[in-house]
């Protein structure tokens, strides 16, 4: 979501700086058809436009959000007690629709009305999250749509915005969206990271690139090592020698030298019985104790 402040510092209802007691949230849209947001900053900032106040618009043509009006100062969106009570949020409403009566209107492009409404739909989702956490609310019993509030006695008598859902043909709904509204909040991306958190990362990056190059640099000694001692990799279970004189081990030790095995033997290296047999050893084990003594 992308988030900008535009605050409107010349409408009457900000320069008259009474405050509230955020207990609610408060959903609308606009009621013309105007997607822009910018179009109703301009036309509400200026020191004439005594009707209404609202804390934030969300564009139909972007989806980006415009807050204009501090969270905690008294808007003028609901009417009646919501006033001082909730903050609201105006969803613009696509070009292509034209209202014949009341909440009822017509459409031109049912698409591009759909594709504007989506855009408003998610980013609100996105704004009433952030807001839910910011003012500690709960987003099942703490978000209103204007037309609830009017039910409840707090607002004035509109329909908006499940007018406009219903109307262009979508299945949102004001439990659906208090429901996407808590999945947001539960599975909320974290903050961005400061500058300070970033060069930590940045290092830790760094760190974990050396020790992944350090890594391969021993592999491929390692690769290179059991070449050297004949280390077979479709046989990595090699059979146990247990003893230096066995048959099995005669063309090992004429390859390797019979005086290296007696020199391992007589420097304790290699231990061996009455029988002159010594405990199991593999032939790659073996190959590197010749290798180290060479």
């Amino acid at each position: 979501m992308e988030l900008i402040e535009s605050i409107m510092t010349k409408n009457p209802c900000y320069t008259a700086g009474r405050k509230i007691t955020v207990k609610g949230l408060m959903l609308h849209s606009v009621g013309c058809p105007q997607p822009s947001a910018q179009a109703f900053i301009k036309n509400w900032n200026n020191p004439n436009y005594k009707s209404a106040c609202v804390h934030a618009f969300i564009d139909g043509n972007t989806g980006i959000a415009y807050q204009t009006l501090p969270w905690n100062h008294r808007g003028w969106h609901g009417g009646g007690a919501s006033n001082n009570t909730h903050i609201g949020v105006e969803m613009c409403e696509p070009a292509c629709i034209e209202y014949v009566s009341g909440s009822k209107f017509t459409c031109k492009n049912v698409a591009a009305a759909k594709a504007c409404v989506d855009r408003t739909y998610k980013t609100a989702v996105e704004l009433f999250a952030m807001l839910c956490k910011k003012f500690n609310l709960n987003p099942l019993k703490d978000i209103v749509s204007h037309r609830e509030g009017h039910a409840l006695g707090i607002a004035t008598n509109h329909g908006d915005p499940e007018h406009l859902w219903k109307g262009v043909g979508l299945s949102y709904t004001m439990d659906g969206f208090r429901n996407d509204v808590k999945k947001k909040m539960n599975n909320e991306e974290d903050e961005e990271m400061t500058s300070e958190e970033k060069t930590k990362f940045n290092n830790l990056v760094d760190i974990v690139g050396k020790l992944r190059t350090e890594l391969d640099a021993v592999k491929s000694e390692n690769e290179i090592l059991k070449k050297a001692i004949g280390w077979n990799s479709d046989n990595k279970e090699e059979p146990a020698l247990y003893a230096y004189n066995d048959n099995n081990i005669k063309k090992f030790i004429s390859e390797d030298g019979n005086d290296i095995i007696s020199k391992l033997i007589s420097d304790g290296k290699l231990s061996v019985d009455e029988n002159g047999a010594f405990a199991p050893l593999s032939r790659t084990a073996l190959r590197l104790l010749i290798i180290q003594n060479r």
